[in-house]
């Protein structure tokens, strides 16, 4: 097996395991009555993406996100013949979990779908300006387009847990396509899912646009 058909399978596996983490702590905070709690789901969002990134980074830069992959290509730090095999290496492993938690808990209705609690426009923006943080740190903490050391998964996974803990009440604190798509499509709620697909990665290349500017 070729090192790149590794780097797949590692997004696969890391986007899988992120929105099974992820959404079924939402998916268990709903059906156990509340005992995870809301900072309860936080934490679990941004340790196993820092245990993502500790596991996968070397391998494959632990990207689990089409958004941080379009920019790492934006910001010329990425081969493009990897970025829609990786793009779907992401979008395959976010459904494969939303359909294994359908299949544990078939009696929950949104599966941990990211939908806006109040206004879409409110929710895109709160989205735009999340996903921009979260690739400044990425950018900045990254080498190359790996997302590796001891820094990196400390830096991003600890800002994951900030946007899920203030932002999660509103948006949903998405700021990754491939997160929000596994849900949507098994659910079958799409009405929002062009928000979270739009926005994180607008957010994200208006990061780098930012990124190139105090780098120079």
């Amino acid at each position: 097996m070729t090192t790149r058909h590794k780097a797949f399978i590692a997004e696969f596996i890391g986007t899988f395991a992120l929105v099974f983490c992820g959404t079924g702590a939402i998916v268990i905070n709903d059906l156990s009555n509340g005992t995870i709690g809301h900072a309860g789901i936080a934490i679990v969002f941004g340790a196993i993406v820092m245990a993502i990134i500790y596991c996968f980074g070397e391998l494959s830069g632990a990207h689990i996100n089409p958004a941080v992959t379009l920019s790492f290509w934006l910001a010329k730090r990425f081969d493009k013949s990897l970025v829609l095999p990786y793009i779907v290496s992401q979008l395959a492993g976010a459904l494969f979990a939303s359909l294994t938690l359908m299949f544990l808990f078939p009696t929950h209705e949104l599966l941990g779908a990211t939908l806006p609690t109040f206004e879409p426009t409110q929710s895109f923006v709160l989205e735009l300006i999340m996903s921009y943080i979260l690739m400044l740190v990425i950018i900045q903490v990254s080498s190359g387009s790996k997302e590796t050391g001891t820094m990196a998964g400390m830096a991003i996974g600890g800002v994951v847990l900030l946007e899920a803990m203030f932002g999660g009440p509103i948006s949903g604190a998405s700021m990754n396509p491939a997160r929000s798509f596994g849900p949507a499509i098994a659910s079958g709620h799409l009405e929002h899912l062009w928000l979270y697909l739009l926005a994180p990665i607008l957010g994200m290349f208006l990061s780098i646009f930012t990124w190139r500017l105090i780098k120079t």
